[in-house]
């Protein structure tokens, strides 16, 4: 979701919105995520410039598809009710080695994704957008969040009301790209 009417979103919806975030599965319970959520106007100003930084580096990288992607309206950093940017806290491998011995990060990465996930399931039940961005250099967002060293950002979340829900996902009906079929996503051996 990159459109946004807005609005609010009441204290008590966040407030479960969260904790579905916070109920989700992680390996060997590690619960690697962090949540920040940005109330400062002059930070989300900040954060969205990062963004737009972000989005003008991708459109050279597309060279001849860049004016086509720069009409796309790939986020609603402005525009959300509330702006909430999630982390990956890695406590370490003497901390958390439990399930992450062999793929510490990747493993951290799957479990703030299905908080991730589950924040945008519960949105959605509660009739509220939730967009991912993830145009934006972790490093520099990290030094503008001051983030500790172990604690990296891997999303910017826009949520918020939104006037109506797309009928497909933005980018197919920009027609920017065809999802695959699941049959090229499944195999067996």
């Amino acid at each position: 979701m990159r459109h946004f009417a807005g609005g609010e979103v009441a204290h008590e919806v966040l407030q479960r919105l969260l904790e579905a975030a916070h109920a989700a599965p992680s390996v060997g319970l590690s619960q690697p995520w962090r949540f920040l959520r940005i109330t400062d106007q002059g930070l989300r100003t900040a954060i969205h410039a990062q963004v737009q930084n972000e989005v003008q580096r991708t459109a050279v990288a597309l060279d001849t598809r860049q004016d086509a992607f720069l009409k796309l309206k790939v986020e609603g950093v402005l525009d959300c009710a509330e702006l909430l940017v999630a982390c990956v806290h890695d406590a370490g491998p003497e901390t958390e080695i439990f399930g992450r011995r062999t793929m510490p990060a990747q493993m951290s990465i799957a479990s703030v994704a299905c908080a991730i996930q589950n924040l945008w399931l519960a949105a959605r039940a509660e009739g509220l957008g939730l967009g991912w961005v993830s145009m934006f250099e972790p490093a520099a967002l990290a030094a503008l969040l001051r983030l500790p060293a172990d604690t990296s950002p891997i999303a910017v979340l826009c949520l918020g009301p939104v006037h109506a829900f797309y009928p497909l996902p933005m980018l197919q009906q920009e027609r920017w790209r065809e999802p695959r079929p699941l049959s090229e996503l499944v195999q067996e051996r």
